[in-house]
């Protein structure tokens, strides 16, 4: 169990598969109760938070609305009476190239990316100020230090969540809340396999196996290999660290 998780009330939005719901299994273990936020259904992920022995619970959320928002915030305060750690793990990754990028693609990526993390923040901050205590971990991307393209405004989104971390972290930090965020690298999880590979590859195994080569350990990344960084940011051992944006990709970038 981590080092003052236990009771503790995490949101984590985009938890109902992938990623987020590695998260959530990983924090529910740790004895925090969980709430998943997310379009999605969220049994599976119930499950395995109850199977924790933690407490669970779903709100159909759209990220990119304040009232979705707002209405989430109020179902999470009318259950758990409050939120310490706020996982802000939403996120789409379409592939396009700039010169075919529409506006509406451009927002739409920016939207679930980026706003989304303005919003629920917004929603779930002041109760963390009240209480002088809060952890926020926002999701980027070891994009922004890598070589890709076809994802001009993935990339965007997640240089902002650097930025949004970086700036949060220094307005909250004297009212003890930590602010960091996780830079992934290719990940093994349901959205990432069934979107089509870049130009020239045959397969997201092949994209895979690509990437790995890049890598200073050479395999995929699995949602698995995130959990205990999620872990550790949220826990006591990590109230001296903020604004930091790990990356966590098996040593892509080296910097």
């Amino acid at each position: 169990m981590g080092k003052g998780h236990k009771d503790k009330v995490a949101v984590i939005t985009g938890a109902a598969n992938g990623i987020g719901q590695a998260f959530a299994k990983r924090l529910a273990e740790d004895g925090v109760h969980i709430v998943i936020a997310d379009v999605a259904p969220a049994d599976d992920t119930i499950k395995h938070v109850q199977m924790a022995g933690r407490q669970a619970l779903a709100c159909k959320c759209d990220v990119t609305s304040e009232n979705s928002v707002a209405t989430m915030a109020a179902d999470v305060q009318k259950k758990f009476g409050r939120c310490d750690i706020l996982i802000n793990c939403a996120g789409i990754f379409p592939q396009k190239s700039f010169e075919d990028m529409s506006f509406e693609e451009w927002r739409r990526v920016l939207s679930i990316n980026l706003d989304s993390c303005f919003l629920v923040s917004s929603a779930l901050v002041p109760g963390m100020k009240q209480r002088g205590w809060g952890r926020i971990v926002n999701m980027a991307s070891s994009t922004l230090g890598s070589v890709v393209t076809g994802f001009v405004h993935y990339v965007a989104s997640k240089g902002g969540i650097v930025g949004f971390t970086r700036a949060l972290a220094s307005e909250l930090g004297p009212h003890g809340i930590t602010v960091n965020a996780i830079a992934p690298g290719l990940t093994r999880s349901p959205g990432t396999l069934a979107r089509a590979p870049r130009a020239g590859l045959a397969s997201m195994d092949e994209e895979f196996a690509q990437v790995a080569q890049m890598q200073a350990i050479k395999r995929g990344e699995v949602p698995e290999d995130l959990v205990g960084t999620v872990s550790y940011l949220t826990s006591d051992d990590a109230a001296f660290i903020t604004g930091q944006t790990l990356n966590v990709d098996g040593g892509r970038v080296r910097t």
